[in-house]
This record gives C-alpha cells, structure tokens and sequence, in this order.
C-alpha cells in the first residue's frame, strides 16, 4: 500500500491510498473544519466521504506532467510509465497550481 498527502496551497487537506483494491482519497477531518476549506478539486467536492477508482482519480492523474517532461522523469528516476502512482509520487511534490503530493513513507 502506498500513500500520499495531499496539500492544498499549505493545508494537509486530505491522503490518496493506493491499495490491492485501487485509490482512495479522504480529506482530513481537521481541513473540513477550516473556516477557509476549499476542495482540491471541483470533481471531489468536500465531504466526509471517500472517494475511489480501480484506476488513479482523474484529477491527480492529471496532475503528472506529459510529454519530453514525463519522458525526463521516467528515464532519471527509472519510473514505470503504467505506474501512476510512482510517478505522481515522484514528480508532483511541486506542481503548478495550489496542489502538491508528498510521499508518506511507513514504517512497517
């Protein structure tokens, strides 16, 4: 299982799992309670609920860069190309935009 957490501007709004099942993403508690709370997305609105795919969500799909860019990512990092979640975790930590995705690393 991995997982990441997702920012919203400087806020830990939420955490994307990627499981034997899919991906899931939950906004934290605290984040809905923020007077100021925004959804990361206007295709996952906030709510107390989780969302999930079998494939990555759209929107954090979207987030990976494409092209000659992606292709420099790939072959620096030796990241798999059908490995979205790997890529996210590896290239978004500074995405353009209010958005950025940090790895959380668990010890097991």
């Amino acid at each position: 299982m991995r997982k990441a957490k997702i920012f919203f501007k400087t806020d830990l709004a939420g955490i994307l799992t990627e499981d034997e099942t899919g991906y899931h993403f939950r906004y934290e508690p605290e984040y809905l309670t923020k007077e100021n709370a925004e959804p990361v997305s206007l295709t996952l609105s906030l709510s107390k609920g989780t969302y999930s795919d079998k494939v990555l969500l759209p929107f954090f799909d979207g987030l990976i860069p494409e092209g000659w860019l992606l292709e420099i990512a790939e072959k620096n990092w030796k990241l798999d190309a059908r490995d979205r979640m790997g890529i996210l975790l590896a290239t978004c930590r500074d995405c353009i935009g209010a958005v950025s995705v940090e790895p959380v690393n668990e010890l097991r």
